[in-house]
């Protein structure tokens, strides 16, 4: 990703009872030069957006900083962290692999649930696996890039028990991920809940067709499990 962009990813946080995570991904678009910033904020109870997000800032003025950017972004989502984030908490960054990083597996992780699991190193490792599929993409696409990509991502281990569960199937690629190439699992965070479940924050880097070259977007898939 020499030429074209790979945006940075900092998680914001789990509301208190693990109904709601947030995330924001920021850089400098290619082509363009522009500093971009987005939050997300996704409903782990049926892993979907929030009505009325993500947020999306691009100031379009040459040397616009990326921290700009990021505020504005922070001060048009301030309603709706006001309403879901009041109580925010931090959460387990169980694992990340940077983009940069070499000899992580691009389609298998295995994380740990909470932070003291290195004490019993199976009773709370966890894995998932990523598959890729060819599917029909946006109009935009055509021909712009040969094969459109979506993914399947399926646990495998919870808790250090065999399951088959299945957490994100795409069904079509959304236009909002314009014209995918590949997908590579970057990472997985967890947040114990109020009610005795844990959600389980899988984060996934998506590489997109870009003006200059391929761009790095990043994905999260939520999912609330007993």
């Amino acid at each position: 990703m020499r030429a074209g962009d790979l945006a940075e990813f900092r998680p914001i946080g789990f509301s208190a009872d693990g109904t709601i995570f947030a995330f924001e991904q920021f850089g400098i678009e290619d082509g363009s030069g522009f500093a971009y910033a987005e939050r997300y904020y996704i409903d782990t109870r049926e892993d979907r957006f929030v009505s009325g997000t993500p947020v999306r800032v691009r100031l379009r003025q040459d040397g616009a900083s990326v921290q700009e950017a990021r505020d504005a972004a922070a001060e048009q989502a301030a309603g709706i962290e006001e309403t879901y984030l009041r109580d925010l908490e931090p959460g387990i960054l169980a694992e990340f692999a940077p983009a940069n990083e070499r000899g992580s597996s691009p389609h298998r992780l295995r994380y740990d649930s909470w932070g003291v699991s290195a004490f019993s190193p199976d009773a709370y490792a966890n894995t998932v696996r990523l598959s890729e599929l060819v599917l029909d993409g946006p109009a935009l696409c055509t021909g712009v890039v040969d094969t459109v990509k979506g993914f399947r991502l399926v646990m495998t281990e919870r808790d250090g028990r065999p399951v088959n569960d299945t957490l994100h199937a795409d069904a079509r690629v959304p236009t909002s991920r314009k014209c995918p190439l590949a997908y590579a699992l970057a990472g997985a965070m967890t947040h114990a809940n109020r009610d005795g479940t844990r959600t389980h924050a899988v984060i996934v880097l998506m590489r997109t067709h870009g003006f200059e070259g391929p761009d790095g977007r990043y994905l999260v898939v939520t999912a609330r499990l007993d």
